[in-house]
């Protein structure tokens, strides 16, 4: 298998890719060997999530994650993939303090661990953090529908979006962090059509982390990818390990010297095994295959009808 390395894309790629359809795949990575297959596999960028407290870390919510521990994540990332473009994940508390704390903490991921962009939750409420920070010259992304770190002020992890209220709050959410200067955002947990519709009002790419396939491209973590975390996993995610653990054994199997072949390739583990799962998950994006009604929010006919009948909804 050849590598297959990308030029590292930037702002003006982003944009190119959202005019032509072109669906951006990332990842949510948190360490070397993962950012390492990822860049390797051909994906288009790398979020370092708060996530990885969870996943990596062990701690029950994103919550407890601290700026430094992020720094550290960053790091060991962007060492694995130094031609990816790598956001940084602004964790609770590094930036709703104060304007000047945010550019602190955003320059920290730029600085320190040579991000390229950070991200951060919310609507209205951070948009002058997030102005501030691009203001900083620090690209910063959105992040609406089911934010984790504010989960508990609407009652949890719900999916969003299912009602006129919601939906028209979360398209003017995303109308005020594009005027503030961001230069994507990410919708989490909502059902496709809604999805869609801020993602064609809106100029910026807006990407989906379970919001369907009428968004400007899909970004899983990579545990729930490769089926590394066992506490739960989201309607939304697709383990991809099933689907080529087949062509991993074909290729393994008929190798008479497994130790040799292991030392000269090293192509015999989980590293081999979680290329071909993200190869596949990058082919499955990039070909619309993915996500399917399988993996969606899907809502009710009347669920539907409701949302078509909004003042904000493109006929």
């Amino acid at each position: 298998m050849t590598d297959n390395i990308k030029p590292k894309i930037n702002l003006q790629t982003l944009k190119t890719y959202k005019e032509k359809k072109i669906p951006v795949a990332w990842i949510t990575a948190y360490d070397f060997p993962v950012s390492y297959i990822a860049e390797k596999s051909g994906i288009d960028m790398i979020l370092v999530g708060d996530s990885g407290g969870m996943v990596q870390l062990g701690y029950k919510t994103t919550n407890s994650v601290t700026m430094d521990e992020m720094i550290t994540l960053a790091k060991a990332v962007r060492k694995g993939a130094p031609n990816t473009f790598i956001i940084g994940d602004m964790p609770q508390g590094s930036y709703e303090v104060s304007d000047e704390d945010a550019v602190r903490n955003a320059l920290r991921f730029v600085k320190e661990a040579g991000c390229d962009a950070i991200k951060l939750e919310g609507g209205k409420r951070v948009s002058s953090r997030l102005k501030a920070i691009n203001d900083s010259g620090i690209l910063a992304m959105g992040h609406l529908g089911l934010t984790p770190q504010s989960a508990g002020s609407f009652g949890g992890y719900r999916v969003q979006c299912k009602t006129i209220k919601s939906y028209e709050q979360n398209l003017d959410d995303a109308l005020v962090l594009q005027e503030a200067g961001a230069f994507a955002i990410l919708l989490e947990a909502m059902p496709p059509e809604p999805a869609g519709q801020i993602a064609s009002q809106l100029k910026i790419p807006i990407y989906g982390i379970g919001a369907g396939n009428l968004v400007d491209g899909q970004l899983l973590i990579a545990h729930d990818l490769l089926g590394f975390y066992n506490d739960f996993r989201p309607h939304f995610a697709k383990c991809f390990i099933p689907e080529v653990i087949n062509s991993f054994s074909e290729n393994i199997f008929p190798i008479s010297n497994l130790k040799k072949y292991g030392v000269e390739e090293r192509n015999d583990g989980l590293l081999h095994i979680s290329e071909l799962a993200i190869r596949k998950y990058v082919e499955e994006v990039k070909s619309g295959l993915f996500p399917d009604l399988n993996y969606n929010y899907n809502l009710k006919e009347n669920e539907l009808n409701e949302l078509i009948n909004s003042n904000k909804w493109l006929k």
